[in-house]
């Protein structure tokens, strides 16, 4: 498995990809394609990896991801072990001319065309917005090609005036094609196997058959961020999912997370969402009930 550019395929008798997918498991590697993403997770839990942002997903996490943007979503833990679990997702793709080389350029579509090229930063569609494409999406499966065609645009108009979007990554983000993504996807794959015990750059660099200093630069380079920021990273996102669930003690967070002891927990949380385990948890609960 080589998760190099995916070159998805598209039938003649169609303009763009729209799939509703269910599996035992998300298992697409780390990869970029040339056509814009929607993607919507229907029935599913896990981690998120966007260009230089890592993050929790769950059911109803809908983000459109621009072309050649390198993304992985891998599921948690308990969908490996053959648990009966189902992962269900719904994902359009479509190229920047799919409705004719100069239609986007029309002034008709003007805020459209802001809309896609903010995309490079990937999108986060949260709120209303959230909700409205959702059911757009969902309806697609009983529509007609014409009608899905129809329904696409709509999403497009409406999503260029909402204001309930949020850039997914930083504006130091800039995508970068790359023939080495299996190297990466191979460390991906370490750091989310070892992440809830101490994991030592030497590990992974002699894996790679690299120097500590080669592959600090090699993995700063496709993620923006040093080795132990990134594992910070996905600790944090798992602690966050547990903190979710009300049957976990913040203390038992902290280790089941990775984190040696509580004061670093505390710390790195803080940093990396601006409040408190405590908060965080209390926040979630309040807004569940």
């Amino acid at each position: 498995m080589r998760p190099q550019l995916h070159k998805l395929p598209l039938s003649p008798d169609i303009s763009f990809i729209y799939k509703n997918w269910e599996c035992e498991y998300f298992d697409k590697p780390w990869h970029f394609h040339k056509e814009y993403e929607l993607v919507l997770i229907d029935n599913a839990e896990g981690t998120r990896f966007i260009g230089d942002k890592v993050s929790f997903f769950e059911d109803g996490d809908l983000v459109l991801i621009g072309p050649n943007i390198p993304h992985l979503y891998r599921n948690h833990e308990d969908y490996y072990k053959k648990m009966n679990l189902v992962a269900k997702s719904r994902f359009i793709h479509f190229t920047d001319d799919f409705l004719g080389k100069e239609f986007f350029e029309l002034p008709e579509m003007k805020m459209v065309r802001r809309l896609m090229d903010k995309s490079a930063l990937g999108i986060e569609i949260l709120g209303k917005a959230n909700q409205y494409v959702k059911s757009k999406l969902i309806k697609m499966d009983d529509l007609s090609p014409t009608k899905r065609l129809m329904s696409v645009l709509e999403i497009l108009v409406y999503l260029s005036t909402s204001k309930d979007l949020r850039p997914v990554l930083s504006k130091a983000f800039t995508a970068k094609n790359t023939t080495d993504t299996d190297r990466i996807d191979e460390v991906f794959q370490f750091i989310m196997q070892n992440y809830k015990q101490e994991i030592y750059i030497e590990q992974i660099a002699e894996k790679l058959n690299m120097s500590i200093a080669s592959f600090s630069r090699y993995f700063k380079h496709h993620t923006r961020k040093t080795f132990s920021q990134y594992i910070t990273e996905i600790r944090i996102s798992h602690a966050c999912r547990l903190l979710m669930e009300r049957n976990y003690t913040i203390s038992e967070i902290c280790y089941q997370s990775g984190f040696e002891n509580q004061s670093n927990f505390y710390r790195h949380f803080k940093k990396n969402t601006g409040i408190i385990p405590k908060e965080y948890k209390c926040r979630f609960l309040s807004t569940a009930i």
